[in-house]
């Protein structure tokens, strides 16, 4: 089970700041119900919107991930998640497909107002 450290959590590293920031930018782009930026463990960062088509639907960090594992991404060190959803239970797993040690996931909303962090174990 994912510990949640809760909304009084606030970002100070600058790497994290800069996906949460990332997201929210790739939100108000595209129009998508929702964005997500990941870091893998080089560093490098992924940034998508989720994917509503008629043949193809698929949530933000899915394809933010498909976008890092498709680069050659080996883990994950961040998430973040920008819109009005939280990262359900098949977003953690997937996120632990990965090899990763405690990676945190933000939640903000379009604002950009953090909602939460949870550490995936």
């Amino acid at each position: 089970m994912p510990a949640t450290l809760g909304s009084e959590s606030q970002p100070t590293d600058p790497e994290d700041l800069k996906i949460i920031n990332m997201a929210r930018a790739t939100l108000a782009r595209s129009q998508a119900r929702e964005a997500a930026c990941v870091r893998d463990s080089d560093g490098r960062t992924y940034a998508a919107s989720s994917v509503d088509l008629p043949h193809l639907r698929l949530n933000a960090i899915a394809v933010a991930i498909t976008m890092a594992v498709s680069s050659g991404a080996s883990g994950l060190e961040a998430v973040a998640l920008a819109g009005e959803s939280n990262p359900t239970e098949n977003d953690l797993a997937l996120i632990k497909d990965l090899p990763s040690d405690g990676v945190v996931v933000w939640t903000v909303d379009p604002a950009g107002s953090v909602r939460g962090l949870v550490e995936s174990e």
